[in-house]
């Protein structure tokens, strides 16, 4: 089972990146896929989950500038990032896992993650 993080890079603050995470190896059917972040130092961070029939669930923070959406044929999330923060900088990192509703936000709810992929955003 893998998970294939990409799409990050550095951007100016106020710009945007879309970053994509393909699963493969087995089927997702019914699995929630969420996005996390770490910065340096800190812990990792909930970002956004999209559960299997697609109700989306996003941290305070993200809420109105980030939009997470999924390809259930393609077995595929995606994080639309758009009026970057520098603050925002991370290394972004998705998971994906059979979750009850009220673990969403937990990072080790969930089964299978990714290798992260790098976002820097400059002032």
């Amino acid at each position: 089972v893998q998970l294939q993080a990409s799409g990050g890079g550095l951007v100016q603050a106020g710009g945007s990146l879309r970053l994509s995470c393909a699963a493969s190896g087995r089927t997702f059917t019914g699995y929630t896929m969420g996005w996390f972040r770490q910065a340096p130092g800190k812990e990792r961070e909930f970002v956004a989950a999209i559960r299997w029939a697609y109700t989306p669930y996003y941290a305070d923070s993200v809420k109105g500038r980030f939009t997470i959406s999924r390809d259930n044929v393609k077995n595929t999330a995606y994080l639309q990032m758009t009026s970057l923060k520098p603050e925002d900088t991370a290394v972004y990192y998705c998971g994906a896992g059979n979750i009850i509703v009220s673990a969403t936000r937990f990072p080790t709810s969930y089964n299978y993650w990714g290798q992260g992929t790098l976002v820097t955003v400059s002032s």
